[in-house]
């Protein structure tokens, strides 16, 4: 049984195959989702979806790695790196709270504290292809405006991590204690201001 750290083995449907997953996965998460189910909404056979994920919980980790990376690449290209810091920072601050309050976001999260108990390997994948990866993202624009004299920050790593937990202020309490289920786009701006105001009152360079 794979233990999520593997390559999926790619092929003509591959992508077909995902599709179909996401879908399932969104709609009846990840215990009420059935091979069955997920084989006829990517159109193909179980045989066909078998050859490339041998198990439920490997494919969704794929479905999961594969889409935290899109978010990141799309945040990526959505984002002008070369606008004043501020800027930047209150534009990755919105795309972290779009995404962790998303209902995609949302499911993937409880599904991996769910299952982390009996299949640990779950928690790991996740926090590779979504915390850890805003961390590397930031780290990289970090040294950029560093190096342009924007921020002074000596444990990036660190400042990366409280950044990201300042841009869940609020949202993600709410969202993992069921108090609330979606967010206006009021609440996620007042929290991504926040976020930018207490982070650059810490590291600005002119704070």
């Amino acid at each position: 049984m794979p233990d999520g750290s593997e390559e999926p083995k790619k092929g003509r449907k591959f992508d077909q195959v995902l599709d179909g997953a996401r879908k399932v996965f969104l709609c009846d998460g990840f215990d009420g989702a059935s091979v069955d189910d997920i084989a006829k909404a990517a159109g193909v056979s179980k045989a066909t979806l078998y050859s490339y994920f041998p198990d439920k919980r490997f494919l969704f980790m794929q479905v999961a790695k594969a889409e935290c990376c899109k978010q990141a690449e799309r945040a990526i290209e959505t984002i002008d790196m070369d606008a004043p810091v501020q800027d930047v920072l209150y534009q990755a601050a919105r795309e972290i709270g779009d995404f962790i309050t998303s209902d995609f976001g949302m499911r993937i999260f409880r599904v991996c504290v769910g299952e982390g108990g009996r299949f640990p390997e779950l928690g790991r994948q996740f926090y590779e292809s979504g915390p850890l990866l805003v961390r590397d993202r930031l780290v990289t624009y970090f040294d950029k405006a560093i190096a342009k004299g924007d921020l002074i920050i000596s444990d990036r790593e660190l400042a990366a991590d409280q950044f990201n937990e300042l841009c869940r202020a609020d949202l993600f309490p709410r969202m993992i204690f069921n108090m609330a289920d979606s967010f206006s786009a009021d609440e996620k701006q007042r929290v991504a201001k926040g976020a930018v105001d207490v982070f650059m009152a810490r590291y600005g360079a002119s704070k």
